[in-house]
């Protein structure tokens, strides 16, 4: 049985809510064969964001991570190809911190890459007519944060789990 573990955040800056929370919450309650899932909801928080996904990941066991967020200003669902070593918050997270110009880990490599198919589920979600793009990176806000602590982390420690991060548009709410 394939192990997933699904992650969103909690709504942050001047939203009510945050699709990737909604996504997540709906996802986890569909029955898929051989599926065993789990979610996850992030603080909006530079300190306790990363936590929470990595002690979700040491108590689930993953086999596949999907982290998803909230990218304001997207018409498209944005596939993460790179989560880069940086911090430069351009609001601040919901506890008030905004970073700038710092790294997510000290001495960290520069960047990691997905390791998620990405062009296959690019290539899915065009036959579906839903509107996806392959993108750079998934910036530096706390997504980015997250994202490369995740990698980090998998990478550190060897373990073969598939993982990576993908923008959601807002929605008209």
């Amino acid at each position: 049985m394939m192990k997933i573990l699904l992650s969103g955040f909690e709504p942050f800056g001047e939203s009510a809510i945050n699709p990737s929370q909604m996504l997540v919450d709906s996802l986890v309650t569909s029955t898929l064969p051989n599926v065993d899932c789990h979610a996850v909801i992030l603080p909006v928080d530079r300190d306790r964001g990363p936590a929470t996904l990595l002690q979700a990941v040491d108590v689930y066991h993953p086999d596949v991570v999907l982290s998803f967020g909230l990218a304001m200003g997207r018409a498209k669902i944005s596939l993460e190809r790179v989560a880069l070593n940086l911090m430069d918050f351009r609001i601040p997270d919901n506890a008030g911190a905004q970073a700038q110009d710092e790294p997510v880990i000290p001495g960290g490599t520069a960047a990691y890459f997905s390791t998620l198919p990405l062009r296959n589920l690019y290539k899915a979600l065009v036959e579906k007519d839903i509107p996806v793009e392959l993108s750079l990176s998934a910036g530096s806000y706390l997504c980015n944060q997250v994202y490369y602590a995740l990698m980090h982390a998998i990478a550190a420690q060897q373990k073969p789990i598939r993982a990576g991060f993908i923008h959601l548009p807002a929605l008209p709410e």
